[in-house]
C-alpha cells in the first residue's frame, strides 16, 4: 500500500476557492497546530488543484495535502501523473492525488469536455498515467490515488486500480460497504459535514443550503437511492431526514459520535467539512472548538 503519513484519524475538507492563497496558508498552519491530520479541497474550476497543493505544501511542515478532488477532465493524465511524482518527490508521504469524474454539468459547461461512459473514462485515466515513464522523478514513490467513489463499480476500481477510495457526502452505511468492497490494505478516506450548533432549526438551515446543488446531481441522488432514501428525500435542497444522515448536526458530542461511526465502518481518515451560514464562512472557529474531543478518537491511521 502506498504510504500516506496521516498523523491521526481526523482531517479537515474545506473548500478554500474564494480565499487569497496566503490567508489558506495561514489557516493550514492553524490547521496543523491543532492537531488535525490532513487538509483535502475540492477543484470545481477556480484554484488549481495542483498548484494549490505546492503552496500548501511549502507552507506547513506535517500536514497531508489531498485533492478531493482533481478533476480529470482539467488536465490529460500524463500532466497529472507527472505533476503528482514531484509533488510525491518533494513531501514524501504527505501528498495525496484524488481524482474523479466530476459532474456533468461542470464539465460539459466549465471544460466544454465529453461527459459519458465515467467508469471506462477513469480505468482509461488511469492506464494512461501507469504509462508515464519511470525516468519521471526517478526512485521517488508514487503519491497515493484515491478515487471519487460513490456507486460500487467506481468503489471496486479504486480498489483494482488506485489506492483507495474518497467518498464524498456518505454515510457510515456507505462508509461499511465501500470498506467491504476495497477488502484491506486499500485506503479509505470519508468526508463528513458538521454543522456544529445546539440549535437543530440552524444545523438544518445549513445543511439544506449545503445540499441544494448536490440534490440535484445524478451522481449523489443516484448514491442515495441505494442507500435506501426515496423521491421524498431527493427534493432540491434535500428532506431533513436526507440532511441529518449526511450531515452531523449538533454539539461535540454529536460530531464526535459521527466520526466513530465512519471510523468503526471502515474509514482510515475522515475529512471534516464545517458548514456556517455562509459558504464562505471560516471553519477555523468550529475547528478549534472540536480539536481536543476529536484528538482523543483520532489515533494513528492506517489502510
Amino acid at each position: 500500500m502506498t504510504e500516506i503519513n496521516f498523523g491521526s484519524r481526523v482531517g479537515v475538507w474545506w473548500t478554500s476557492d474564494m480565499v487569497p492563497i496566503t490567508d489558506v496558508i495561514a489557516r493550514a498552519r492553524e490547521i496543523e497546530r491543532l492537531g488535525y491530520a490532513s487538509l483535502f479541497y475540492g477543484e470545481a474550476g477556480f484554484k488549481e488543484a495542483f498548484t494549490q497543493a505546492a503552496a500548501l505544501l511549502g507552507g506547513t511542515e506535517r500536514l497531508v495535502i489531498g485533492t478531493g478532488i482533481a478533476n480529470i477532465h482539467a488536465r490529460g493524465p500524463r500532466a497529472a501523473e507527472s505533476g503528482a511524482r514531484t509533488l510525491g518527490a518533494l513531501y514524501p508521504g504527505r501528498f495525496v492525488l484524488g481524482l474523479g469524474v466530476s459532474h456533468a454539468p461542470l464539465v460539459e459547461h466549465s471544460y466544454a469536455g465529453s461527459y459519458s461512459k465515467p467508469l471506462a473514462t477513469m480505468r482509461e485515466y488511469l492506464g494512461a498515467m501507469e504509462a508515464v515513464p519511470a525516468e519521471v522523478e526517478p526512485g521517488a514513490q508514487r503519491p497515493a490515488r484515491l478515487l471519487a467513489a460513490l456507486g460500487p463499480k467506481m468503489i471496486e476500481l479504486s480498489g483494482t486500480a488506485a489506492d483507495g477510495a474518497h467518498p464524498y457526502l456518505v454515510t457510515p452505511e456507505h462508509t461499511a460497504g465501500a470498506r467491504e468492497l476495497l477488502g484491506p490494505g486499500k485506503w479509505l478516506v470519508t468526508e463528513q459535514a458538521v454543522a456544529l450548533t445546539s440549535d437543530r432549526e440552524t444545523g438544518l438551515r445549513r445543511a439544506h443550503q449545503h445540499l441544494h446543488v448536490y440534490s440535484q446531481l445524478p451522481n449523489y441522488r443516484n448514491s442515495w437511492r441505494r442507500h435506501g432514501f426515496d423521491e421524498s428525500d431527493l427534493i432540491v435542497g434535500g428532506s431533513d431526514k436526507l440532511a441529518e444522515a449526511l450531515v452531523a448536526i449538533g454539539t461535540v458530542d454529536s460530531v464526535v459520535a459521527r466520526v466513530n461511526e465512519h471510523l468503526d465502518a471502515g474509514a482510515d481518515q475522515v475529512v471534516i467539512q464545517i458548514l456556517g451560514d455562509d459558504p464562505a464562512a471560516d471553519p477555523l472557529p468550529a475547528l478549534r472548538e472540536l480539536a481536543p474531543a476529536l484528538a482523543r478518537v483520532s489515533g494513528p491511521a492506517g489502510g
